[in-house]
């Protein structure tokens, strides 16, 4: 009967031997996949941050080459009001004469339609 209640103790011992080992393999499973995790964050982190730089510099050039194409259509915009404006005082004159003689010269005539009611 002893040795029957020892080697009942010894599969106690070993059953629980067991579960602890299982139970520190779980632990260890616990502490692997929160690490993984954090790596996984950690690389996440990393390549959104590179992806965000790389936006950065392309919006920069994009919009730094339209700040140039902006002042180039400004320059081209204030050269053309200059031209403009020299064009208008340059025939200004000429223009002023001929609308006044238009205007002033009156040649009364019969209009050809006029009926003379007899």
């Amino acid at each position: 009967m002893t040795s029957q209640s020892q080697g009942i103790q010894q599969l106690l011992q070993a059953e629980k031997r067991a579960k602890d080992k299982v139970e520190e393999a779980k632990k260890r499973k616990g502490k692997r996949l929160k690490q993984a995790k954090e790596e996984a964050i950690a690389e996440v982190d990393h390549y959104r941050l590179q992806r965000e730089k790389e936006f950065r510099n392309k919006q920069t050039n994009v919009m730094g080459s339209q700040g140039n194409l902006s002042a180039k259509i400004e320059e081209q915009t204030t050269e053309t009001i200059r031209n403009l404006t020299s064009s208008y005082h340059k025939n200004m004159e000429s223009m002023m004469k001929k609308l006044l003689n238009t205007i002033c010269d009156i040649n009364p005539e019969v209009h050809p339609n006029f009926r003379h009611a007899v």
